[in-house]
């Protein structure tokens, strides 16, 4: 398996799975789906996202979420 040491401003599938999670396997599914962070590029055998684009992602989640905005307006 290869080891990568992404950039400070890129995060692995590996990342970003321990980000929200899940396991690699889940977020790589989500990418296949349309449904992950939409920024990552393969870039060798690693796909690579832009750290702004997860935490975007997230927030968006967060956003379409009713119980997370009713918990926010109490």
């Amino acid at each position: 398996m290869a080891t990568t040491t992404a950039a400070p401003d890129l995060m692995t599938t590996k990342e970003v799975a321990a980000l929200i999670r899940k396991s690699p396997g889940a977020v790589r599914q989500m990418r296949h789906r349309g449904i992950g962070p939409k920024r990552g590029r393969r870039i060798g055998r690693d796909v690579l996202y832009p750290r702004a684009s997860v935490m975007e992602w997230l927030d968006a989640l967060e956003q379409a979420d009713p119980l997370a905005q009713r918990a926010l307006a109490a």
